[in-house]
């Protein structure tokens, strides 16, 4: 079990689809009084009317601006190129690795309860994007993962794995 000795004040959550990222990012960003970011938002500019995806450009450009705050959670599934600075920034990289049956789970109890309007969600809960996230599940599951573990290993000294965020002890 993971024990933190000072409160890091970069945090980079990653994580697959119903791993527990958002609930993690809120839980210590209440306990620490500090800010958190969806990935997914910086992405996607949010509207009523549907959602319009940044350029790159202003990807790169707002994804910068919250690594260079003075403090910050980002959570997200991503690790491609463009969110590389944050991981080089942050003083702590949490990668939670939820057993895979339960991302499931938790994947298909999110949507009944967004559906029943008992949890809001960024984006509309379509059946099209319900069966999107099984494929972005499993997709982390064979690529994502894998692709963390190649590429930005070169941060271990910095990267805490855990199967269960209740095992982490900040």
């Amino acid at each position: 079990m993971p024990f933190i000795k000072t409160i890091p004040k970069k945090i980079h959550i990653i994580g697959s689809v119903g791993s527990g990222k958002t609930s993690l990012a809120k839980e210590l960003s209440a306990k620490f009084t500090i800010p958190y970011y969806e990935l997914d938002n910086v992405v996607w500019i949010r509207h009523k009317s549907g959602d319009k995806r940044r350029t790159e450009e202003d990807r790169k450009d707002y994804l910068n601006r919250i690594i260079h705050s003075e403090s910050w959670i980002i959570e997200g599934v991503h690790n491609e190129e463009w969110v590389a600075e944050s991981f080089r920034h942050a003083e702590i990289i949490i990668f939670l690795d939820t057993n895979y049956s339960i991302r499931t789970y938790r994947i298909i109890k999110r949507f009944l309860r967004q559906k029943l309007r008992l949890e809001q969600a960024h984006y509309k809960p379509t059946v099209k994007i319900f069966f999107s996230m099984f494929k972005w599940n499993r997709h982390f599951e064979d690529v994502g993962k894998p692709n963390f573990f190649n590429r930005f290993m070169i941060y271990r000294n910095k990267t805490i794995v855990v199967n269960n965020k209740n095992h982490l002890h900040l």
